[in-house]
């Protein structure tokens, strides 16, 4: 299955000159830790919400383009929304609201990386950091290879979902967890063994 043309906040580098564009790779990549540190220091849903907006204000001042963020939460609003229900079963509905937010903020957080990054630079960054790590066997080249496998495999993923779930429903069967999970399981482990080969054919995986 082909990743569909809208992509999503992970999907790739959207070019421009904007604040967020010309912003220095190190508060990008502080920013993302941030969000990522919100889920143990925002405790107020109101706060959680608020940041959020911010987060979104932040994509949309940029200029990366209203249709490309309504199409990623297209892909990750089911998952919110079945998360906010169990929580709220579980916890009440402010606390739930809180956690979806904070998990919302880390996707938006990391699309706005990767929109305003483009890959190379991104993983050349990402192997530099690494390259402290080399004295304790680390391989930063490798480490840097396999963030621009995941980041790749996202969009994928995301498309192979989209296109599972319009089958599903053609078949009338939007309803049945079965039929729209097998099928995405079933690309995402076939575009591993692909990936894993075409890694094999040029040495990538030998020592």
């Amino acid at each position: 299955m082909r990743a569909r043309s809208a992509g999503g906040l992970l999907a790739g580098y959207v070019p421009g000159d904007s604040w967020l564009h010309r912003a220095p790779l190190w508060a990008k990549f502080l920013g993302v830790v941030a969000a990522g540190a919100a889920s143990f220091v925002l405790l107020d849903w109101r706060v959680s919400v608020g940041v959020l907006g911010l987060a979104v204000a932040a994509w949309l001042s940029a200029g990366l383009g209203v249709r490309r963020l309504a199409a990623s939460w297209k892909l990750v609003l089911p998952f919110a929304v079945v998360l906010f229900a169990f929580q709220s079963w579980q916890q009440g509905p402010e606390t739930a609201t809180r956690i979806v937010a904070n998990l919302l903020l880390c996707f938006v957080a990391a699309g706005l990386l990767t929109a305003t990054v483009p890959l190379e630079r991104l993983l050349d960054a990402v192997a530099s950091l690494a390259r402290p790590l080399q004295r304790f066997g680390a391989d930063p080249e490798r480490f840097a290879l396999a963030i621009a496998i995941m980041l790749r495999s996202i969009p994928v993923l995301a498309g192979a979902f989209a296109e599972v779930g319009d089958a599903a429903r053609a078949r009338g069967l939007e309803h049945s967890v079965r039929a729209r999970t097998v099928p995405v399981v079933l690309s995402a482990v076939a575009y591993a063994r692909r990936t894993g080969d075409a890694l094999a054919a040029r040495g990538l995986g030998d020592d």
